[in-house]
């Protein structure tokens, strides 16, 4: 193989140059893309925190003896025993 003359050199060197430059903005214009994305997924998990927070807050008032004893009492027809119904049983002694 013979070597490059002067101009080859030039014209090869150029053409890495210009290679290179133009490597750069889309590297950059990858890295905003990528920023991007990273930055909607974090809206998206603090928008499912705030869910999860607000739907344990509901199960907590559902779950809650305010809203549990009217409900039984109106749809159940339970009450709230007196001391004569109460049962105690014994515990199991080997527990």
């Amino acid at each position: 193989m013979r070597p490059l003359g002067p101009f080859m050199r030039a014209v090869l060197a150029a053409v890495v140059l210009l290679a290179a430059l133009a490597l750069v903005p889309w590297r950059q214009s990858r890295a905003l893309e990528a920023l991007a994305n990273l930055d909607q997924l974090r809206r998206q998990a603090s928008v499912a925190a705030a869910e999860r927070v607000d739907l344990e807050r509901n199960i907590q008032v559902l779950e809650s003896r305010g809203r549990v004893v009217p409900l039984a009492r109106d749809r159940l027809g339970m009450h709230t025993p007196s001391a004569a119904e109460l049962v105690i049983l014994p515990g199991d002694p080997n527990s």
